[in-house]
Order: C-alpha cells, then structure tokens, then sequence
C-alpha cells in the first residue's frame, strides 16, 4: 500500500537524487527525510507542498495519502472510527457548499459596511481623542467580557482597577488581575493589528497567556492535557488528544477564508470554532472574543462588545448552542454583526 513516504522515496530514486541532493534543494535534513520516506516521521504541510513541487509530484493523489497516513496514524485505533470516518465525510460535503445567509444577515453586513466607511471617513483623530476614546472602550468591553465569565467588578470598579492601580475591597484576587490581564490583552491586539502582525496559532496562546496570566502560569498559554466539560451546554469539547489537530485546522481554515470570506463572519466564525474546542482549561471564552476582535481590527471594524448583562449573555450562550449542537449560525452571526454596528455607531458618535 502506498504512503507519502514511499511515494516520496520513489520519486527520488527515479529522478536520481540523493539525499543529500533534496537537502541541499529544499534545505531538509537529510535524516528527517529518510525518516519521512521510511514512515517513522510525518512529514509538514508545507514539506508536503515542497515535494509536490520539487518532484512534480500529482498533486491530488500525494496530498490525498498524506492526508490519509495522518488520520490513520491518529486515529487507527480508536473506537467506531470508520463510523467516525462517515460523518466527517459528510460533513466535508456539507461544508463545501456555497456559504449562504439569511437575507436580516446581509442586511446587517451591509449596515455595518456602510458605519465602517463613514468611520474610517473621519480619521485621522487627534492623539487625545484617540487616547480617551480606547480608555473609554477598552474599559467597557474589559467589564462586559469578564461579566460574561461571572466577574462580579462594576463598570466603574473595572476602571479604578485597570486605570487608577486601585484594590476594590470585598473584591477576590482574580477578579483584579482578571481585569488587568484583559485590559493588557486589548491593547497587545492593537499592537498586532498597529504591527501588521499575521494572525497565527502562536498568536492566540499569547493572548491566552497574557488572560491568565499570574492567575493560572501552569497552563497560561498552553492547550489543556485533560477532559472538559462546559456547564450547562449539552456540547462536548473533543478529548486532549485531538487538540493540536483540531487548532491547526482552524488557523488553517482562516488562511482559506480571509481572503474570501466577509471579515465579520470570519470574526464570527474564529471566535466559534476555537470556543467550540475549548482548547484551554480555564479563558476560553476571553481569549475566543479576543480573537474575534483581533480579526475585526485587522479588517478596519472597530472592537465589537458582546454585553454581559444577564439577557445579553443568555442570547450570546444560546447563539453559541446552535451552532454546536445544531450546526445553525445564523444567530451568532446577528448577535456578532449587531455588536458591531453598536460599537461603530458609538465610536462615531464620540468623534
């Protein structure tokens, strides 16, 4: 039976290259690419892609193998893996269709277009407009995303906190370092977005780290090593195991979409798909927000404030089931687009 590496060994060996030929072609190492063609190292996407290339190899069939001895390396002995493997055939067709919405979305995508254009439309602001304006938001979004996760500092302590160094009495620990940490995490994404620095699977474990940071270091910044469960949803996060695959998947989802798909859905979907995984063991929720608006920033939207009152954060936990259990996004696309809108007209209603 053919594998990528049997395939890549005889490609070489027809094409009369040594080892030493493809490392100094491709810059492999020479042992990491006899361990590929022996199948006792799998070989990266990008290596997939560079001997696609070096060897004129047919795309569809090396890719499609290697792709194949991934899944059964990772899956091979798992429990109903052919029924597994079925549903995810059926899924795939699924999620190649077209992406369609309901005509209230493309309404809302296009209210938000149009706030978007009449924001960057009074830019440039002054440096202290610009200053009091971040304050103003960052505290905001700072109280709202903590109260979802059941903080209970008031907006006005949230400032004191964030903005004076001061300590609220009766207030827990975590609750003021939840509140730094967060307000510290905004403005790191502003500096990406100011940076131009791409949005990667690095980039989503530093905001993680900067969210729990001196409240969890053990796991700040790094994927969870055991089972979780999310209290009062019927959703089951996948097992420890599957994490590193299912978060490469989804950066690499983003790299197909953002250049296709409209940025508020993308914002949309990033923040679902890695709250979805629940990749972390505690900030999930935070840092999937913080993702969300990192993508809206890059894309000139302003940072779109999910509410943490009790009715908002019951819709936003509702939205978020359907589309987890009932593969039904259109309601976390409103809920997201419509947060949006709010933010850009407050943003232009304080220039």
């Amino acid at each position: 039976m053919k594998t990528f590496g049997t395939i890549v060994k005889q490609a070489r060996k027809n094409q009369g290259k040594t080892l030493a030929d493809v490392f100094f072609d491709l810059k492999i190492d020479a042992a990491i690419l006899s361990k590929i063609e022996r199948g006792e190292r799998a070989a990266t996407k990008k290596q997939v892609f560079d001997f696609i290339s070096y060897f004129n190899l047919e795309e569809r069939e090396a890719f499609s193998i290697w792709l194949s001895d991934k899944i059964l390396k990772e899956y091979k002995n798992e429990s109903y893996v052919l029924d597994a493997f079925r549903v995810a055939e059926e899924r795939v067709k699924y999620n190649a269709k077209p992406v369609s919405y309901s005509s209230s979305v493309h309404e809302l995508l296009a209210e938000a277009d149009k706030l978007k254009e009449k924001w960057l439309a009074l830019k440039p602001l002054n440096k202290l407009q610009l200053l009091k304006m971040h304050e103003f938001f960052s505290v905001n979004y700072t109280y709202d995303s903590n109260k979802i996760e059941g903080s209970t500092l008031t907006m006005q302590e949230t400032h004191l906190v964030v903005n004076e160094g001061l300590t609220i009495s009766g207030k827990s620990m975590r609750e003021h370092l939840e509140a730094v940490n967060h307000y510290d995490a905004i403005d790191f994404i502003e500096g990406l977005v100011k940076n131009k620095e791409p949005i990667t699977e690095r980039v989503l474990n530093e905001i993680h780290y900067l969210i729990l940071n001196g409240i969890d270091r053990r796991n700040a910044g790094k994927y969870r090593t055991v089972p979780v469960f999310i209290s009062g949803s019927s959703h089951k996060p996948p097992q420890p195991y599957l994490l590193a695959t299912q978060m490469e998947e989804v950066f690499d989802f983003y790299g197909a979409s953002k250049s296709k798909a409209h940025p508020i859905i993308l914002a949309a979907d990033m923040h679902e798909k890695v709250v979805t995984i629940h990749p972390y063991i505690d900030g999930n929720g935070r840092t999937s927000r913080l993702l969300m608006n990192l993508v809206l920033l890059n894309n000139d939207y302003t940072i779109a404030n999910i509410k943490g009152d009790n009715i908002s954060r019951l819709s936003y936990y509702k939205a978020l089931e359907e589309v987890q259990t009932k593969d039904s996004s259109d309601a976390f696309y409103k809920l997201v687009i419509q947060s949006t809108i709010d933010s850009l007209k407050a943003h232009i209603e304080m220039c």
